[in-house]
Protein backbone atom coordinates (compact mmCIF):
# COMPACT_ATOMS: atom_id res chain seq x y z
CA UNK A 1 0.00 0.00 0.00
CA UNK A 2 1.40 3.41 -0.90
CA UNK A 3 2.00 5.65 2.10
CA UNK A 4 2.71 9.34 1.65
CA UNK A 5 2.74 12.50 3.70
CA UNK A 6 2.57 16.20 2.92
CA UNK A 7 3.73 19.09 5.06
CA UNK A 8 2.65 22.67 4.69
CA UNK A 9 2.98 25.87 6.72
CA UNK A 10 0.00 28.19 6.33
CA UNK A 11 -0.39 31.85 7.36
CA UNK A 12 -3.56 30.89 9.26
CA UNK A 13 -4.57 30.33 12.86
CA UNK A 14 -4.86 26.71 14.01
CA UNK A 15 -8.64 27.00 14.13
CA UNK A 16 -8.89 28.44 10.61
CA UNK A 17 -6.53 25.86 9.08
CA UNK A 18 -8.48 23.10 10.85
CA UNK A 19 -11.81 24.45 9.59
CA UNK A 20 -10.59 24.68 6.02
CA UNK A 21 -9.13 21.15 6.02
CA UNK A 22 -12.04 19.42 7.76
CA UNK A 23 -14.99 21.10 6.10
CA UNK A 24 -15.51 18.02 3.92
CA UNK A 25 -17.69 19.51 1.12
CA UNK A 26 -14.92 22.09 0.41
CA UNK A 27 -12.67 19.25 -0.76
CA UNK A 28 -14.81 18.99 -3.90
CA UNK A 29 -13.63 22.50 -4.84
CA UNK A 30 -10.00 21.39 -4.49
CA UNK A 31 -10.06 17.95 -6.15
CA UNK A 32 -10.97 17.89 -9.86
CA UNK A 33 -14.00 15.87 -10.97
CA UNK A 34 -15.01 15.15 -7.37
CA UNK A 35 -18.24 15.60 -5.46
CA UNK A 36 -18.55 15.18 -1.68
CA UNK A 37 -21.67 14.03 0.12
CA UNK A 38 -21.75 13.96 3.92
CA UNK A 39 -23.84 10.96 4.98
CA UNK A 40 -24.33 11.83 8.66
CA UNK A 41 -25.76 14.93 10.35
CA UNK A 42 -23.44 17.72 11.52
CA UNK A 43 -21.31 18.53 13.37
CA UNK A 44 -18.32 16.40 12.41
CA UNK A 45 -17.34 13.95 15.16
CA UNK A 46 -16.21 10.34 15.54
CA UNK A 47 -18.60 8.33 13.35
CA UNK A 48 -19.15 11.05 10.74
CA UNK A 49 -19.23 9.44 7.30
CA UNK A 50 -18.92 10.98 3.87
CA UNK A 51 -18.23 9.87 0.33
CA UNK A 52 -15.98 11.48 -2.27
CA UNK A 53 -17.22 10.47 -5.71
CA UNK A 54 -14.58 11.10 -8.38
CA UNK A 55 -14.83 10.65 -12.14
CA UNK A 56 -17.22 11.32 -15.00
CA UNK A 57 -20.13 9.41 -16.44
CA UNK A 58 -19.97 5.70 -15.75
CA UNK A 59 -16.29 5.92 -14.76
CA UNK A 60 -16.61 6.94 -11.10
CA UNK A 61 -15.00 5.71 -7.92
CA UNK A 62 -16.50 6.21 -4.49
CA UNK A 63 -14.11 6.85 -1.60
CA UNK A 64 -16.26 6.25 1.51
CA UNK A 65 -14.65 7.62 4.67
CA UNK A 66 -15.46 7.54 8.36
CA UNK A 67 -13.98 9.80 11.05
CA UNK A 68 -12.43 7.51 13.68
CA UNK A 69 -10.46 10.13 15.65
CA UNK A 70 -11.64 13.73 16.05
CA UNK A 71 -9.60 16.10 18.21
CA UNK A 72 -10.02 19.72 17.07
CA UNK A 73 -7.40 22.22 18.29
CA UNK A 74 -8.19 23.65 21.75
CA UNK A 75 -6.51 26.61 23.46
CA UNK A 76 -3.71 26.80 20.89
CA UNK A 77 -2.94 23.08 21.06
CA UNK A 78 -2.71 20.73 18.07
CA UNK A 79 -5.66 19.20 16.24
CA UNK A 80 -5.80 15.67 14.84
CA UNK A 81 -8.29 13.78 12.68
CA UNK A 82 -8.11 10.22 11.35
CA UNK A 83 -10.30 8.91 8.54
CA UNK A 84 -10.72 5.25 7.68
CA UNK A 85 -11.54 4.49 4.05
CA UNK A 86 -14.50 2.11 4.08
CA UNK A 87 -15.32 1.75 0.40
CA UNK A 88 -15.45 -1.34 -1.78
CA UNK A 89 -12.60 -0.14 -4.01
CA UNK A 90 -10.65 2.59 -2.17
CA UNK A 91 -9.17 1.41 1.13
CA UNK A 92 -6.67 2.71 3.68
CA UNK A 93 -6.68 5.74 5.96
CA UNK A 94 -5.85 9.45 6.11
CA UNK A 95 -4.71 11.68 8.96
CA UNK A 96 -4.79 15.46 9.15
CA UNK A 97 -2.82 17.21 11.87
CA UNK A 98 -2.45 20.93 12.62
CA UNK A 99 0.16 22.31 15.04
CA UNK A 100 1.36 25.77 16.03
CA UNK A 101 4.05 27.07 13.69
CA UNK A 102 6.42 30.02 13.69
CA UNK A 103 5.06 33.55 13.74
CA UNK A 104 1.47 32.55 14.48
CA UNK A 105 1.29 30.34 11.42
CA UNK A 106 0.09 26.74 11.36
CA UNK A 107 2.01 23.63 10.41
CA UNK A 108 -0.08 21.01 8.64
CA UNK A 109 0.72 17.36 8.11
CA UNK A 110 -1.47 15.16 5.94
CA UNK A 111 -0.60 11.45 5.95
CA UNK A 112 -2.36 8.87 3.86
CA UNK A 113 -2.15 5.17 3.15
CA UNK A 114 -4.06 4.33 0.01
CA UNK A 115 -4.95 1.04 -1.59
CA UNK A 116 -7.13 0.46 -4.62
CA UNK A 117 -8.68 -2.99 -4.58
CA UNK A 118 -7.82 -5.08 -7.65
CA UNK A 119 -4.91 -2.78 -8.58
CA UNK A 120 -1.71 -4.88 -8.64
CA UNK A 121 1.15 -3.82 -6.38
CA UNK A 122 3.30 -3.06 -9.41
CA UNK A 123 1.27 0.18 -9.67
CA UNK A 124 1.94 1.28 -6.06
CA UNK A 125 4.69 3.75 -7.00
CA UNK A 126 2.54 5.40 -9.68
CA UNK A 127 -0.43 5.56 -7.28
CA UNK A 128 1.78 7.09 -4.56
CA UNK A 129 3.22 9.77 -6.88
CA UNK A 130 -0.17 10.62 -8.39
CA UNK A 131 -1.84 10.78 -4.97
CA UNK A 132 0.92 12.92 -3.47
CA UNK A 133 0.60 15.42 -6.34
CA UNK A 134 -3.21 15.49 -6.28
CA UNK A 135 -3.55 15.78 -2.49
CA UNK A 136 -0.70 18.29 -2.35
CA UNK A 137 -2.54 20.57 -4.76
CA UNK A 138 -5.78 19.99 -2.82
CA UNK A 139 -4.13 20.92 0.49
CA UNK A 140 -2.65 24.06 -1.08
CA UNK A 141 -6.06 25.13 -2.43
CA UNK A 142 -7.89 24.37 0.82
CA UNK A 143 -5.40 26.39 2.85
CA UNK A 144 -5.37 29.26 0.34
CA UNK A 145 -9.11 29.71 -0.20
CA UNK A 146 -11.37 31.37 2.35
Amino acid sequence: MPLFSLRRTAPLSLDEAWRRLTEWPRHADAVPLTRIKVLTPPPTRVGTRFVARSGVGPLVIDDVMEVTVWRPPVDGGPGFCRLEKRGRIVLGWAEIEVRPGPGGRTRVEWREELRVRFLPGVFDRVLERTSRAMFGRAANRLLRKA
